[in-house]
């Protein structure tokens, strides 16, 4: 499988720690992660500021990202929701911290959210070569 990031002239220069386009070739593992909020492990509580939400999102999606076989460099894709344009700074310093040097296709949405406490909500697409 390969992996290639995307950033053609023509196209205006991408922002901060993402690519226009991720092309995934080959036989490949690809796993897409649903829509994750803040919630402690216990499904039930929740922390009130929007760096511990995210913290704890980031957490859930290592961990289910580890469950396959994979790691945050495996991410090509995100798809972030954030409930205030206001969170955008404190969002792309958590991305930049748990992705490095990977820079996935990328796109945050301002909107309100299903529950008025959460703050962002991430989805995830990885892949991984199975050969």
């Amino acid at each position: 499988m390969a992996i290639t990031h995307l950033n053609p002239e023509g196209v205006f220069p991408p922002y901060r720690n993402y690519s226009h386009a991720v092309e995934i070739s080959g036989d490949s593992k690809l796993l897409i992660i649903s829509g994750l909020n803040g919630y402690q492990p216990d499904g039930q509580t929740m922390p009130e500021s929007f760096e511990e939400q995210g913290e704890l999102i980031w957490k859930h999606i290592g961990t289910i990202l580890r469950s396959a076989g994979m790691s945050y460099a495996n991410i090509v894709s995100l798809r972030t929701y954030l409930r205030d344009p206001s969170f955008d700074e404190a969002n792309v310093r958590l991305r930049m911290k748990y992705l490095g040097d990977n820079k996935p296709a990328s796109t945050v949405v301002c909107c309100q959210l299903l529950e008025t406490k959460w703050k962002l909500e991430i989805e995830v697409m990885a892949a991984k070569s199975v050969g």
